[in-house]
């Protein structure tokens, strides 16, 4: 036990020194001002596990991240659709990739690494608050990943389905967009896992297929980005991704009309 709490104070302390970015920590390990060993911050593989280790306690004390958009949303005063999604629509709105549909008011509320479970509880203040006419829902990649932890299909479908609810009940019309493909053209770097090993195809297809359905039993709007993205090979086109992942422009230039498209059927 006493190695146990040893350990743990060690941890604390080291977390304390990674985030201040020295190798002495205020407390921990018996007392205030009392130094952390020069060898151990010198192992590459501690230290990294350790800023993962604080990256995810800052997460913690805001889960969903409602901090992001809390300014933002109280400067909207229109809108006629939200995006709601994770890094694929955060990053839409960055310069690099133009202006994020010019003219029309359309509110970009994505927020990287999300899954569908946080998205869920930013539904009321970064959709329903806006009170747009259309929202725009992009989500279960990172779920699939298990980026806060391993979610079945089932999961990620309750999720979407009670995100469309949610909207439906307050007036919004909904898109439900399809998952993008992913690829393993650009691993980066020898020995690293293919975007297709850690968001498998399949799985990406079956939710899809599962989208395709529940949109169209409840009158849903469905936006295909997936068979627009794709190569004859089944996966995200090359040129469409610098990371497997995310979009380049040149993807960004595809999927941009097709949203439009969706948000005027949903519109009619």
């Amino acid at each position: 036990m006493r190695a146990a709490h040893m350990l743990a104070g060690i941890v604390i302390a080291s977390v304390v020194a990674v985030q201040s970015g020295s190798v002495r920590a205020q407390q921990g390990l018996g007392g205030a001002g009392r130094g952390l060993p020069p060898e151990l911050m010198q192992c590459a593989d501690l230290t990294s596990a350790l800023l993962t280790v604080a990256t995810q306690d800052a997460r913690l004390r805001d889960w969903p991240n409602l901090e992001r958009y809390r300014q933002a949303n109280r400067s909207v005063t229109r809108a006629t659709a939200v995006f709601m999604g994770d890094s694929i629509t955060d990053i839409w709105q960055q310069p690099r990739f133009g202006e994020f549909f010019p003219g029309k008011d359309y509110v970009d509320r994505g927020i990287s690494a999300q899954t569908t479970s946080q998205m869920l509880l930013r539904m009321r203040p970064d959709v329903i608050a806006l009170k747009p006419k259309v929202v725009v829902i992009l989500a279960g990649t990172n779920d699939i990943a298990g980026n806060t932890g391993p979610t079945s299909d089932e999961d990620i479908e309750g999720n979407l389905a009670s995100m469309s609810e949610l909207a439906s009940a307050s007036g919004i019309k909904v898109v439900l967009s399809s998952i993008t493909p992913v690829s393993a053209y650009h691993v980066a770097r020898p020995g690293a896992a293919p975007q297709t090993s850690l968001r498998p195809i399949a799985r990406i297809k079956a939710i899809n297929d599962w989208m395709r359905s529940y949109a169209g039993a409840h009158k849903h709007v469905y936006l295909d980005y997936y068979s627009k993205l794709v190569d004859s090979s089944g996966v995200l086109k090359e040129e469409f991704s610098a990371d497997d992942l995310h979009p380049t422009a040149a993807g960004y230039a595809v999927m941009a009309p097709l949203a439009d498209a969706a948000i005027a059927q949903a519109l009619r």
